[in-house]
């Protein structure tokens, strides 16, 4: 019969790295910018968690909400959140920046 030998951490090594894959999120970035978000339309796959990153470059405050996606956060000027989100259905899900909402409109498309 063969002999195998496995090292303590070799075996640490790929259990962690299994459970790593199967917990890991796709990350997906949204920009505000001059008080509009970029992209306007952001397709994500639908059935699994997403990080999403909201990214303001203007120098003031925007919050971020979606009732659909039940999320509302203030995003500081000039700094970033970052939202956990899903597994999301099939379809599609409006938010809009609450503090300028005339320009700060957009949707995230779950395909």
């Amino acid at each position: 019969m063969p002999r195998y030998r496995f090292s303590i951490s070799a075996v640490f090594g790929l259990l962690f790295f299994s459970q790593s894959a199967v917990y890991a999120e796709d990350a997906y970035t949204l920009t505000i910018k001059d008080h509009q978000f970029a992209p306007a339309e952001l397709k994500v796959p639908a059935g699994q968690k997403i990080k999403l990153v909201v990214i303001n470059e203007d120098g003031s405050p925007e919050e971020f909400e979606s009732k659909s996606l039940k999320r509302e956060k203030v995003v500081a000027g000039k700094s970033r959140i970052t939202l956990s989100l899903g597994p999301l259905h099939p379809g599609a899900y409006d938010f809009v920046g609450e503090f300028h909402e005339a320009s700060a409109k957009g949707r995230i498309v779950a395909e």
